[in-house]
């Protein structure tokens, strides 16, 4: 059977000091943070999936924003390289737990960068951010470790939002869903749904149609249960001060067998 494995990081002690690029720095509550960690973590895990916990970065402050550090296709975990210099010392520890779940390891290697958060997959295409954290040569480098596998890589400019996935997610069907004002190119999508909140843009797909998201889109969700989807909300504020969404908080592996 696929798995539903999920690697997940708790906030560190720096967390307050997280990277913000596109959006004004707000104070941040680590202890309110590390509360609606423990929440979202949960949710994963009262829907089936098994969570597994990456050993601390205490001095990277976005380590919480495990995403960021691979990309997995099929049994594939590609390691980032982020385009952030700060963030690299988070990798390492990924890489330790992407190798005890058992993947096949391959890296970004200099002068390539890339974020997994720039990454979006939507069945066996694979779309990635040319933008500020993910350049050319990580897009190449990308393209050359999956398409082998299968994949089909898609590359799409990303320059109103900190990653691809700050934009776009997709819903169980393979649709496309952004809010409209943060999307370079909506038609580089074949089917694009617009949202009418920038946190609705962002699910995580749980399973039997059910959708992670935040709870700050109620409109979105109400969206998306008229489609017959059913959403499970989230209270994710402090790290959405952060840039970060539903997606970033874990790197879900679904197609690991045992």
């Amino acid at each position: 059977m696929p798995s539903k494995q999920a690697l997940v990081r708790r906030p560190g002690p720096r967390l307050v000091e997280g990277l913000v690029t596109h959006i004004e720095r707000q104070p941040v509550d680590p202890a309110l943070a590390l509360r609606q960690w423990e929440a979202y973590v949960q949710v994963l895990r009262d829907h089936g999936w098994r969570t597994t916990e990456v050993d601390p970065a205490d001095d990277c402050p976005d380590a919480v924003f495990v995403e960021d550090s691979m990309v997995v296709f099929r049994n594939v975990a590609l390691l980032a390289r982020p385009g952030a210099g700060s963030r690299r010392a988070e990798v390492p520890a990924a890489r330790a737990a992407a190798e005890a779940l058992g993947c096949s390891v391959n890296e970004i290697r200099a002068p390539g960068t890339l974020d997994g958060g720039d990454v979006l997959k939507v069945g066996d295409t694979v779309y990635v951010g040319r933008g500020g954290r993910t350049n050319a040569d990580g897009v190449r480098q990308l393209r050359a470790a999956f398409e082998p596998l299968g994949a089909r890589v898609v590359a799409v400019p990303v320059s109103r939002v900190l990653h691809l996935k700050s934009a776009v997610t997709a819903l169980p069907d393979g649709t496309v869903i952004g809010h409209l004002p943060l999307v370079d190119d909506p038609a580089a999508f074949p089917r694009f749904l617009p949202v009418p909140e920038e946190s609705g843009a962002h699910v995580v797909l749980l399973g039997g149609g059910k959708l992670l998201m935040s709870e700050g889109a109620p409109k979105s969700a109400e969206l998306f249960a008229d489609l017959g989807y059913q959403p499970v909300c989230v209270d994710i504020s402090e790290f959405e001060k952060l840039e970060g969404c539903v997606t970033c908080l874990s790197v879900r592996l679904r197609e690991l067998y045992a």
